[in-house]
């Protein structure tokens, strides 16, 4: 098995099989504009979701959901104005004169606001969870190595919500079905990209084949880290992480949990062969112990 094959593709699709397509999401550029947000409600007809704002961010969408497929996500990181919290001397004076110029408790000029942004969307993930515990076959892997809810086998039994790690799935309220990106599936089967990395100004939201996005990722990667970006990472290119690597990853510039994202991610599936196996030993374990006691009760 190839690092992006997955269970069910390419086997399944035999010579209709495609490349595996994917997206990588290069954090570092991204401006913040929601543009993909935007092209994603507009192409998919997806209900509006306004949600206002939490008093905590710019971010007026807040996480993922069924009427959300793409977040941009802002992340806004206050830099310690003080020499102990890792800024010079000079530059520990000059947000301290400041604040005491303009009585600002908290640095939002300058150098005083780190600001992370990142376009989140399902991960399309190798070993995906959603799909294995599905009843009705709603969620399928399509020739594209992506996988999509079909809404109308969907049935509402809500089994893939707590399935995923990353929190993706959710059901529609008023209606109780799953819904989630597909990356544009129909797009895909016309030749298209995906309407959000079309309408992505910067290129932060890139779209391609799995193998080739991985390793334009590890090239974007090495060139940040020799600019000074020590944090730099990649997240979920690993073919050998908890979910096979996924069909969308990202680029991030601090620990997947400043972003909201989980740090070791696990398919929730993976260890169930070993749980019952460990289960059913128990069990014949203590049946022996019962059937051991009585029959020693009666000697």
């Amino acid at each position: 098995m190839s690092p992006a094959e997955t269970l069910s593709w390419p086997g399944t699709y035999g010579d209709e099989a495609k490349a595996r397509m994917g997206f990588f999401t290069d954090t570092s550029i991204c401006i913040g504009c929601k543009a993909c947000e935007v092209a994603c409600k507009e192409w998919n007809a997806i209900p509006d979701s306004p949600k206002g704002f939490s008093g905590k961010s710019y971010d007026n969408t807040l996480d993922l959901g069924a009427d959300t497929w793409r977040h941009v996500a802002f992340v806004e990181q206050r830099v310690p104005a003080d020499a102990g919290g890792g800024a010079s001397l000079v530059e520990a004076a000059e947000r301290g004169g400041l604040a005491e110029r303009e009585g600002l408790a908290t640095y939002q000029e300058g150098d005083g606001v780190r600001w992370l942004m990142s376009s989140d969307v399902c991960k399309h993930c190798t070993e995906a969870a959603c799909l294995e515990v599905c009843p009705t076959g709603a969620l399928f892997r399509t020739e594209f190595g992506t996988v999509v809810v079909q809404e109308d086998v969907c049935n509402g039994c809500g089994y893939c919500v707590p399935a995923c790690p990353f929190g993706v799935l959710d059901q529609r309220e008023g209606d109780g079905r799953v819904w989630k990106c597909t990356l544009c599936y129909d797009r895909l089967k016309d030749g298209k990209e995906p309407a959000c990395a079309q309408a992505c100004p910067t290129s932060s939201i890139q779209f391609g084949e799995v193998e080739e996005l991985r390793e334009r990722a590890e090239r974007r990667l090495e060139k940040l880290r020799l600019a000074g970006q020590d944090e730099a990472r990649l997240y979920l290119a690993d073919p050998d992480d908890g979910i096979g690597g996924a069909g969308a990853f990202f680029l991030l510039l601090d620990e997947p949990e400043v972003y909201g994202l989980p740090p070791d991610p696990v398919d929730t599936r993976r260890d169930l062969g070993s749980i019952w196996a460990a289960a059913g030993a128990a069990a014949l374990a203590l049946g022996a112990g019962i059937a051991a006691a009585a029959l020693g009760g009666r000697s």
